[in-house]
């Protein structure tokens, strides 16, 4: 999209209408890819010869339409399928995105000992206020932020869980470094809501659009409960699809 373009200021047609349409046609014909970064408004309003406001009417009726999507402090994109993020007995982020052709990546957001809330201490066999491991990280596809985890692990089991996931940067491959060889998905309960402002900004989304999320309850080879995740997606990249 660098060849400037001569709009009418005759026919009748808004000009934000005609860069739409021009638009549209480049993503129909490909010449935008699924997943490609829009140029700039600055960069469009120069292709077109028009202001930044004209530019922004015309990628709003874009973005309303599905054709792009709109990531705070990323910029603007061609819309792409979402990922299908298979749910079965053994669920793992890196092999479900490879699954995919996709990249993945899992950085580590914040850690640290907390106490047990209700509602995760009776799931994990714990008493409210034992002490928790905590690991949130942030998972991406391609480089896109997907979801954002919060990873809750009885701080009696494996009490070097912290240490163990910075030396390893996998959950499956951490706890197998603290005596869990192996663990499988016991449930999993999906809802939608509005994300919170922090997981907005880690996902790059706005507050308007929801995410959903997944309280996932994973044992260990001997059926006792070892961890409690609670995985928030934006809902327009991922697809939830459960399997047996």
């Amino acid at each position: 999209m660098t060849d400037p373009v001569i709009l009418s200021r005759r026919g009748g047609v808004a000009l934000w209408r005609q860069i739409e349409q021009a638009v549209e046609a480049e993503i129909v014909a490909r010449r935008l890819a699924p997943g490609d970064r829009m140029p700039t408004e600055n960069a469009l309003a120069e292709r077109f010869g028009v202001n930044r406001h004209t530019v922004r009417q015309a990628l709003a009726s874009l973005e309303e339409r599905g054709l792009v999507r709109v990531e705070q402090g990323r910029g603007t994109f061609v819309h792409d399928d979402p990922v299908a993020y298979a749910v079965r007995k053994r669920t793992r982020f890196s092999e479900t995105i490879r699954r995919q052709n996709r990249e993945p990546h899992s950085r580590l957001v914040r850690s640290g000992v907390v106490a047990a809330e209700a509602a995760i201490a009776g799931p994990l066999g714990l008493k409210r206020g034992e002490s928790l491991i905590l690991l949130e990280t942030l998972g991406e596809a391609d480089g896109r932020p997907i979801s954002i985890a919060s990873h809750y692990f009885p701080a009696c089991r494996v009490p070097d869980m912290i240490a163990a996931y910075r030396a390893e940067d996998s959950i499956t491959r951490a706890l197998a470094r603290c005596g869990i060889a192996d663990y499988t998905r016991k449930s999993t309960r999906v809802t939608a809501r509005l994300p919170s402002a922090e997981d907005a900004r880690a996902l790059h989304m706005p507050r308007s659009r929801p995410v959903l999320v997944a309280e996932n309850l994973n044992i260990d080879p001997e059926g006792r409960p070892i961890e409690i995740s609670i995985a928030r997606m934006a809902a327009e990249r991922v697809q939830l699809v459960f399997e047996p």
